[in-house]
């Protein structure tokens, strides 16, 4: 830059918010333009190449899609070290500075990498010189900045985001003639890529002319010359203030809550205004105090308190924990149902700390059920934590010695099944020999823990001791064992890149099992190799050889069965079924097992499993139990996984004298197992643009859900029903802010569905007629954009869109079987 020169550039900058694939014209945002004089005002006399340069904002203008205006400040800003005015007049100064940094970033730089330091963070910049062009690509993903977000945990659940940013710089002899910047951010939502927004911002700096300037100034000292231009000229950063949103007329959050209650009333669960309330209440409280939210707990009713709590619990915040500690006396025994909906809102956090373990993990508790839920939810936020690389923690050492030693420290056989379920969700790789020991236990609901956890971790280690153990389990060397208990070890077995010896073993014994056993065994491999899962390769090899599979074995006959399918199938997200149902051989049911998983992005989420379990009901028919199953107590349940957390299994009954009394007394009304609203989704990150501006994008998805089982029995009539429902709704919030007007743009997407799995059985003949459905119903899926501009007197503009589609309801298919019995059962009921 020459002395005595006064350089006039034109200077814009926009920014524009819209839908992915939005256009220009449609998004919300706004354009500041401005008269910007240069010049250079000192040279170090030791070193020409540090200079100070004065940049002057003549006339700043705003441009909104609806307001105008020019804010008519004059606006002083040197850079070299970076000085300003009073506080209301940083930001257009950053914008400039910000612009002027990279211009002179690039002088000298011809090609390669470089670290740089603007107002992104410090990030990884790649120029490329080209007959008087350089352009500058600054690698976005390299940027360290100190303001950090949070996302969920899952990858399926989670927001994928792209980013680039181009500057492409003009020369002549030497001088820069323009500067043109594009910065794009694209965040979406990894189950639908469609509920996705963008940010763009673009820079334009532009050599309008020269005329004469003021002389240099003479001086060594930096400081020295700043005053002798200005003496109310300060010194700042170049990295961007934190603007606060002030909010004209926003409601409190009681008031908040007062206008969304009756969303959340339990009538309403079944809408899918349910989410929607949920996630806003959600970003209420998490701006709100301890107090303020103390203040909405107490004033809940009855009836929507248990979402109040979900909400509260899911915010996430230091003052919601607190609220919820003071609120909940955990020594009352009554108070089970708050408690619970408080612990797993807690095991679902999508981004839990050290905090949120330590306080559930003190204090005294009155419920023995609250007791087993708070240790199987200790389980599930230690794996998330160590997930987030805090395995080191205090807390989480603590907790992780506290699990791993339970097991040995109890003879109370609900204790032991405490602690293992909680090792279950913690999947910690210490927990492997624990599990591989309680496999081979006497007690079945041990092994069955056991054995279902090892399927849980990734198949590289499943070392040999570990398939030895359950093979020895499946095939009984050791002792006799229940057919579940086979079961889930064959299950093991066969998801573990089982070998030829494995496979061809598995195959000799059919036919050599409990009848029942046989069948399932049976329709398990025919699974395998019809749904292409990664052990049908080897199936097919060994099933080559006529000794392993011949007539006599592959034609055996019951009513168990295994089944998977697809549930939906789109370029977002695959959801698979599977539906595993083993009856005792007097056909009476002594395991259902049903699971939804759904992959994205690589990755795998196991959205649910309902298992539903009975035993020792033979003395009901005067039937003989099966080998190893003699002398079970009369039980049955359910236990249910809900987005890889293990929640507390219930009982619907234990022991003949319950059994009895519920024959006669059951409504048929089906028992809960898990209700109330979650946050899945969670997504928060700062985008610093490189204009000076910041762009805050926030993704929700909320759940209300409903899983309900139950077991309807008489002596020639039972039936067993699980219904899931779900509302659905994720939102994502893109918006920028400055100290005078905010502009932003919002994509959301809601779903309601249902799922009922019903099995009914008749004892009119034997052997039982069994039939099974597996039904979606008809259910709606909405999707909505709106973009929204508004200023800080509270004058604003909003426009939405929305489409609404209807997915059409159907029945899954299972086996051929099941459909030829499910005739007979409707048939023979008319």
């Amino acid at each position: 830059m020459n002395n005595n020169q006064l350089y006039k550039f034109s200077y814009t900058t926009e920014v524009l918010i819209d839908k992915a694939r939005g256009s220009k014209e449609g998004s919300a945002g706004y354009r500041i333009s401005s008269d910007v004089d240069v010049n250079l005002v000192w040279r170090d006399p030791s070193s020409k190449d540090d200079q100070l340069i004065k940049l002057a904002v003549c006339v700043l203008n705003v441009c909104l899609s609806l307001h105008s205006f020019a804010v008519g400040k004059s606006i002083l800003f040197l850079l070299g070290r970076t000085y300003n005015h009073q506080e209301s007049e940083k930001r257009p100064g950053k914008l400039i500075a910000s612009a002027a940094q990279h211009w002179e970033g690039c002088r000298g730089k011809r090609h390669n990498n470089y670290l740089v330091n603007d107002v992104s963070g410090r990030c990884t910049v790649e120029y490329k010189a080209v007959k008087g062009q350089v352009t500058r690509t600054k690698i976005l993903e390299t940027c360290n900045t100190a303001e950090t977000g949070f996302t969920t945990h899952s990858k399926v659940l989670g927001v994928s985001s792209k980013a680039s940013s181009v500057t492409v710089f003009t020369l002549e002899d030497g001088f820069i003639r323009s500067a043109v910047a594009e910065e794009t951010h694209t965040l979406a939502v990894n189950v639908r890529k469609s509920t996705a927004a963008k940010v763009v911002s673009r820079q334009t700096l532009t050599l309008v002319g020269k005329e004469a300037g003021p002389v240099e100034a003479a001086g060594k000292d930096v400081a020295g010359v700043v005053k002798s231009v200005d003496t109310k000229l300060a010194a700042v950063g170049i990295v961007a203030e934190k603007v606060k949103s002030q909010c004209k007329g926003c409601p409190s959050l009681f008031e908040h809550w007062q206008a969304e209650k009756k969303q959340l009333e339990p009538a309403s669960l079944s809408k899918a205004t349910a989410p929607r309330s949920f996630l806003a209440l959600i970003q209420s409280i998490r701006k709100a105090s301890k107090d303020e939210i103390l203040k909405v707990l107490k004033s809940a009713d009855k009836a929507s308190l248990p979402q109040v709590v979900d909400a509260v619990t899911s915010s996430q915040t230091t003052a919601s924990l607190d609220a919820m500690l003071e609120f909940l006396n955990f020594t009352d025994a009554k108070g089970l149902v708050l408690q619970e909906r408080f612990l797993y809102a807690c095991g679902f956090a999508s981004h839990p700390n050290e905090r949120m373990l330590e306080d559930i993990s003190k204090g005294k508790i009155g419920s023995t059920d609250i007791k087993e839920s708070v240790v199987i939810i200790m389980g599930a936020l230690v794996h998330k934590l160590c997930q987030k690389g805090g395995c080191n923690l205090p807390t989480v050492v603590k907790v992780k010695k506290m699990i791993l030693d339970g097991p040995k420290s109890t003879n109370e056989e609900s204790e032991v099944q405490m602690y293992l379920l909680a090792l279950k969700n913690s999947l910690l790789l210490e927990a492997i020999p624990i599990f591989t020991k309680y496999a081979e236990s006497e007690v079945g609901a041990y092994c069955t823990i056991a054995l279902t956890a090892l399927q849980r971790y990734d198949v590289s280690l499943m070392t040999s001791e570990v398939k030895q153990t359950v093979n020895r389990v499946y095939h009984q060397n050791r002792r006799i064992y229940e057919k579940n208990v086979r079961a889930a070890a064959a299950d093991v077995i066969l998801s573990s890149n089982p070998s030829y010896m494995e496979i061809k073993n598995l195959l000799l014994s059919i036919g050599n099992l409990p009848h029942e056993m046989n069948k399932y065994m049976l329709s398990k491999i025919q699974d395998i190799i019809r749904f292409q899962m990664p052990a049908s390769k080897v199936l097919r090899q060994a099933m080559k050889d006529m000794i392993s599979h011949n007539y006599d074995r592959f034609a055996k006959v019951g009513s168990s069965s295994a089944y998977s399918g697809f549930m939906a199938q789109s370029a977002d997200v695959s959801s698979t079924y599977s539906l595993d149902i083993l009856y005792s051989g007097s056909g009476i049911l002594r395991r259902s097992n049903m699971n939804i998983y759904g992959a994205s992005n690589g990755a795998m989420l196991h959205g649910l499993q309902v298992a539903i379990e009975a035993q020792g009901l033979e003395s009901l028919i005067a039937a003989t139990p099966d080998e190893g199953e003699e002398d079970l107590e009369s039980f049955a349940g359910m236990s249910a996984l809900l987005f890889d957390v293990q929640l507390r299994p219930v009982t619907f009954f234990k022991g003949y004298s319950d059994l009895m009394s519920k024959m006669f007394s059951m409504t048929g009304e089906p028992m809960n197992v898990v209700k109330g609203l979650i946050l899945l989704s969670d997504h928060s990150e700062v985008i610093q643009l490189q204009s000076g501006l910041k762009a805050n994008a926030e993704f929700q998805g909320g759940l209300a859900i409903d899983i309900s089982g139950g077991m309807e029995i008489s002596l020639w009539y039972r039936e067993s029903k699980t219904s899931v429902n779900n509302r659905y709704m994720v939102t994502g919030n893109i918006t920028v802010d400055m100290d005078f007007l905010r502009t932003g743009v919002e994509v959301s997407f809601e779903t309601e569905a249902a799922l009922d799995f019903i099995t009914t059985v008749q004892f009119s003949e034997y052997p039982f007629l069994v039939c099974m459905q597996m039904d979606k119903t008809t259910f709606p899926v909405s999707e909505y954009l709106t973009k929204y501009e508004r200023l800080s007197s509270g004058k604003s503009i909003k426009s939405r869109k929305g489409r609404k589609m209807l997915i059409p309801g159907s029945e899954f298919p299972l086996h051929q079987e099941n459909s030829n019995m499910c005739k007979k059962v409707f048939d023979s009921s008319w």
